[in-house]
């Protein structure tokens, strides 16, 4: 399993859902960091994870 960094939380009950945690990856990737959205079940969260050692 890779290395991951967690770059921000999104909670999963928002009245959004994800789309703040995807527009936020998309930023990132626009700024040319790898960024996605994984779904965090025990904290019932949206995280936005870089490879580990991808923040700047």
């Amino acid at each position: 399993m890779t290395a991951r960094q967690v770059l921000e939380r999104f909670p999963a009950g928002a009245p959004r859902g994800s789309w703040p945690a995807e527009e936020f990856a998309k930023q990132r990737r626009l700024e040319g960091q790898p960024a996605e959205v994984v779904m965090d079940l025990s904290s019932d969260s949206f995280l936005v994870v870089a490879p580990n050692g991808e923040q700047s």
